[in-house]
């Protein structure tokens, strides 16, 4: 069973541009894509589709086996995790208390979690650094804390689809690297688990990505294993200029003129 099939589809909305035009992509379990392109190509459309928060225009999508117009999405969504910087975060609450909502995928929390949850939630909280700081505000925590706990958020119903858009955006190098090293922790702790990102920037990537998907304008113009990014006449198409990327120990960088 595939993770995600989109075959054929075609976003648009009734009073704006189209927004994706034709892009069929299958993810398998245990792979890790990157969505790129420049502002405006998509991403966080066909993202969005992945996660069962907007449905196509046209084509037919699959999430773990289950196809969208013949499902209901409220028992999808909880076997997808989501970690977008845009949401809400309520200040007040702990970051323990912060990540337990995963379980309900609700702002506030809708009562104790059980003992199994706080299990888990303590679990997690160690693996990414947050054990310390697990009973502060999370108001008050670091931009790269709160995205660290976003991402144990997310973990907590052990999803079999994830799904990153932009999660190092706006951290600084060591918040970004203490993010990079959170996520591939977590593709080597849940090998069975798919995931994809969006990113601006290659830095941005973890080195766990197997895959990339290039978009332009709405038109997926390319998608392979993540050696695709050494084609430098590809990316260049996507970005719509000059660019080329090379990797240092499975990271990747890229400049462009």
């Amino acid at each position: 069973m595939t993770a995600l099939a989109i075959g054929d589809c075609d976003v648009w909305f009734p009073a704006g541009p189209q927004a994706l035009y034709d892009v069929s992509l299958s993810v398998r379990p245990g792979e890790h894509w990157a969505l790129l392109g420049a502002n405006g190509a998509g991403k966080s459309t066909l993202l969005a589709i992945a996660g069962a928060q907007r449905f196509p225009s046209r084509g037919t999508v699959e999430i773990l086996g289950q196809r969208l117009g013949r499902v209901d999405v409220r028992e999808l969504r909880k076997q997808i995790g989501a970690v977008d910087p845009r949401l809400r975060v309520p200040p007040e609450l702990t970051v323990s208390e912060y990540v337990a909502t995963g379980a309900t995928q609700t702002v506030q929390p809708l009562g104790p979690s059980s003992p199994d949850v706080a299990e888990y939630v303590g679990e997690l909280c160690g693996r990414f650094g947050l054990a310390d700081i697990a009973e502060r505000a999370i108001g008050v925590c670091s931009a790269g804390e709160r995205e660290r706990a976003r991402l144990a958020r997310a973990l907590v119903p052990r999803p079999r689809l994830l799904l990153l858009d932009e999660p190092a955006a706006g951290l600084d190098l060591p918040g970004r690297a203490d993010l990079l090293r959170a996520i591939e922790d977590t593709a080597a702790a849940a090998t069975e688990m798919a995931s994809m990102i969006v990113v601006h920037h290659l830095e941005e990537l973890p080195a766990t990505t197997s895959h990339v998907a290039l978009l332009r304008h709405g038109r997926l113009i390319a998608q392979g294993d993540v050696g695709l990014l050494s084609d430098a006449a590809a990316l260049s198409e996507c970005f719509g200029r000059p660019v080329k990327a090379f990797d240092v120990d499975g990271r990747w960088f890229a400049s462009a003129t």
